[in-house]
């Protein structure tokens, strides 16, 4: 009966979840009050959920990210990266694919998309008026010539030489088939920001919800798993794979946008033409306009690298890590959620400018120095503004999770999940791998349609229970599952970075489409490589572990 009770709450939430009749982060409230009503479970444990470990390490991460973003030290780090790859029309595109996938590594990939996608449009316009330019030039020499040679030979007839001039210089001289191209590159150039920032989410565990969503849900449904998805280890399993996306997403935005013109578009020995240095004048233009590095931004900069080590160092599993070694039964109470939250209150104590220690060292002679100084506070303000970070935290996603927990924790409780598993034994014949793959194919084709989170919510507490009933890994399937519910290349409307892309104007739903369907296929191509090449050594795939089996006899 409570497994019909919790089965039909999670069935109305997946409908309001994937029509979005009401906002998502309300529709994740009901838990809060329909599992009591019905007899699911207390308020006081569902409530538990919404601010659990995964949930603060969340947080803590989007507070350092809004540092980095309130500091515009992401725009440094991009336009520094862009200048040193250099500006031919592939190299170009692999640095705004590069840089934007680094990025939303650690910041949302919204806000990525949203700061990349201006400077891709700066680029394009101005190599696109110096092209124009160019050939207006070339026009302009050509009509010279002209115009000296008719005035030799008829210095009494003013009239004909006008018409020469006037004549051929109002229309646009570029060819459409130059224009069709120049339009081409234009959506290439736009479409692989979007692309590149829900790739790169996929690297880091803070880096987008759905890779939360994984490390929540395995700390319910299994609480003894010893920590077995942490940054490190999810760092390790899918930077690899992000990286071979990248390079593959890159060389099929190539083919189908620019051409595999290798001498063209790589340059090789061919010297910079006026279009690629207009491009770079851009980018070194930007980059004076945020002038030297402050304080501020080195300081944020140093916060967000110990952050990263902190991370990395805390239970690396080959060695032992620093929460092990300083702190007495350090692994059993430290998480990832410890140092991420440990970053977020510097950030709100360290000072954005350089402090001033002595006053009178000043010179005395300078008078009107001195006063300046005196009026300034003597305390500067800190990195970052509670103003800032409220107006700029993504509360709905924070949401959203703890209503995916509270879910999976009713589910596991109320034995809808073991209910389910049962249901699935007959799923045993069929080889693990092939398992694999199809749940990746279904999930990608979902999440074009529904929130990246919330496909996640409702899919993996399923994938979990299918996995003990037949006796593989849960990680197995759950993996390729959260990673593919990343995979929304296909509709504007998918995932906020394409709806980012898609409002500029210059991609039509049909372009995003076309492309979209092969990097559905290229993500899960990859998946399915990574889980079945280098993910089975790190997470011991092949075993049915000891942890998820306690689970069943509960």
């Amino acid at each position: 009966m409570q497994e019909a009770k919790c089965a039909y709450i999670i069935i109305i939430m997946a409908v309001y979840w994937c029509t979005e009749v009401i906002p998502l982060a309300v529709t994740s409230l009901m838990p809060v009050v329909f599992f009591p009503l019905l007899g699911v479970q207390s308020s006081k444990s569902v409530c538990l959920q919404y601010l659990n470990d995964t949930n603060m390490l969340f947080v803590g991460g989007l507070i350092v990210a809004i540092s980095v973003e309130q500091w515009n030290l992401h725009k440094r780090i991009a336009l520094k990266v862009l200048l040193i790859l250099g500006v031919k029309p592939a190299l170009l595109m692999l640095g705004f694919m590069i840089v934007t996938a680094f990025l939303s590594m650690w910041i949302s990939n919204t806000a990525t998309t949203a700061m990349m996608v201006p400077i891709v449009q700066a680029v394009l316009d101005q190599m696109d008026n110096t092209e124009y330019d160019v050939t207006m030039m070339e026009q302009a020499i050509g009509q010279t010539n002209t115009v000296i040679e008719l005035e030799e030979k008829s210095t009494s007839d003013p009239a004909a030489v006008c018409v020469v001039s006037n004549g051929q210089v109002p229309d646009d001289p570029r060819s459409s088939e130059e224009k069709k191209m120049r339009k081409r590159i234009c959506k290439g150039m736009t479409l692989c920001v979007c692309y590149a920032a829900s790739i790169g989410g996929t690297a880091t565990l803070t880096g987008t919800g759905p890779n939360m969503v994984l490390k929540g849900q395995m700390n319910q449904l299994y609480p003894n798993n010893n920590d077995v998805v942490n940054f490190a280890s999810w760092f390790g399993f899918a930077f690899p794979n992000m990286v071979l996306m990248l390079v593959l997403a890159w060389l099929w935005l190539q083919c189908s946008f620019m051409g595999l013109n290798f001498k063209k578009s790589w340059g090789c020995g061919t010297e910079r033409t006026a279009k690629e240095k207009a491009a770079y004048s851009v980018l070194k233009a930007e980059m004076k306009k945020l002038g030297p590095i402050s304080y501020a931004e080195f300081n944020v900069l140093l916060m967000f690298v110990l952050l990263v080590l902190l991370w990395f160092s805390r239970h690396p599993g080959f060695v032992k890590g620093w929460a092990t070694r300083l702190f007495p039964e350090g692994e059993k109470y430290i998480t990832d959620s410890a140092p991420a939250v440990f970053i977020a209150l510097l950030l709100f104590i360290l000072p954005a400018h350089k402090p001033k220690f002595i006053a009178w060292n000043s010179s005395m002679s300078d008078p009107e120095q001195t006063e300046e100084d005196i009026k300034k506070p003597f305390l500067s303000a800190p990195l970052l503004d509670w103003n800032v970070v409220q107006r700029k935290m993504p509360w709905s996603i924070v949401l959203l999770l703890g209503g995916g927990f509270a879910l999976a924790d009713a589910s596991a409780n109320s034995g809808l999940s073991a209910w389910l598993g049962r249901q699935m034994t007959p799923l045993g014949s069929i080889p693990p791998w092939a398992i694999a793959t199809v749940l990746s194919l279904i999930i990608a084709v979902f999440t074009e349609c529904t929130s990246n989170v919330a496909t996640a919510t409702l899919f993996l507490p399923v994938f979990s229970s299918m996995a003990t009933s037949v006796k593989i890994h849960p990680l197995y399937v759950m993996l390729p599952g959260t990673l593919s519910a990343s995979f929304a290349f296909m509709l504007p409307v998918a995932t906020p970075p394409n709806a980012i892309v898609f409002s500029y104007g210059q991609i039509r739903v049909l372009d995003m489409v076309r492309s979209g369907i092969v990097m559905n296929i290229i993500g899960v191509f990859c998946v399915t490589l990574a889980i079945n090449t280098w993910g089975r050594p790190m997470f011991e795939l092949d075993t049915f572990p000891a942890w998820a089996n306690s689970t069943m006899n509960q």
